[in-house]
């Protein structure tokens, strides 16, 4: 995939998007590899603050429900025991951290090996500009009819870099997710990427189709290739 079609707002083509030397040569990450990488983005993205009582942490139980022998029933010694109700859990989960570590350049071969995925297979469309003067839901909704992505169950449409207005107008539909393109170390500064939110491989492999725009492809060959 050496380029791809660039559309307008109202859906007509205004060009083609060539992609540069660098990343159209980089190797494709490995099924082992992008799985991995997924397993570590929604590991990562886990609170890891369940917490349950142990017997030493519940309240009450301290006296032997009945006597030892001569009941016909087993032996108890506390109603905080698992078996009985309100009381302790067996195994307690605790608080803990689930975050798993990934080379950067493995994840950055798996979100693009993503991302080429969907765009041969006709997933993706690329925008000139995507970008609201206020926030309102009814132009973001023409744009992805527009486009002809208004019904798919999941689309996840790629800015540039943050813009508040663009994702207000977005909030409001529950089939589209808002994400940004990487910042570019050597070329942003902290004053022009105000927030950042930007997509990882798990993002790409749940949507159904992709828009995104012109400017955050260019940004993604500079931060990445």
């Amino acid at each position: 995939m050496a380029e791809i079609e660039v559309k307008s707002k109202d859906g007509s083509s205004v060009g083609k998007h060539t992609f540069g030397a660098k990343i159209t040569k980089l190797q494709a990450a490995s099924p082992t590899s992008l799985h991995r990488v997924v397993l570590a983005e929604e590991a990562n993205s886990r609170q890891g603050t369940q917490s349950a009582q142990t017997r030493s942490e519940v309240m009450g139980g301290g006296k032997k429900p009945y006597k030892q022998k001569k009941t016909g029933n087993a032996r108890q010694g506390s109603t905080r025991s698992p078996q009985y109700a309100h009381g302790a859990m067996a195994f307690a989960v605790k608080p803990r951290d689930y975050t798993k570590k990934v080379n950067k350049k493995e994840r950055r071969a798996s979100i693009l090996t993503a991302l080429f995925a969907k765009i041969d297979a006709g997933d993706v469309t690329v925008i000139d500009e995507i970008g609201f003067e206020a926030a309102k839901t009814k132009p973001a909704i023409e744009l992805l009819k527009a486009l002809g992505v208004a019904s798919e169950k999941k689309v996840l449409v790629i800015l540039p870099v943050y813009d508040l207005p663009t994702y207000r107008s977005f909030r409001n539909l529950s089939n589209v997710d808002v994400k940004t393109a990487p910042a570019r170390p050597d070329k942003d500064s902290e004053a022009e990427t105000p927030k950042t939110d930007v997509f990882s491989a798990r993002d790409l492999l749940v949507a159904r189709k992709i828009v995104i725009a012109k400017d955050a492809l260019v940004r993604i060959e500079e931060a990445w290739a």
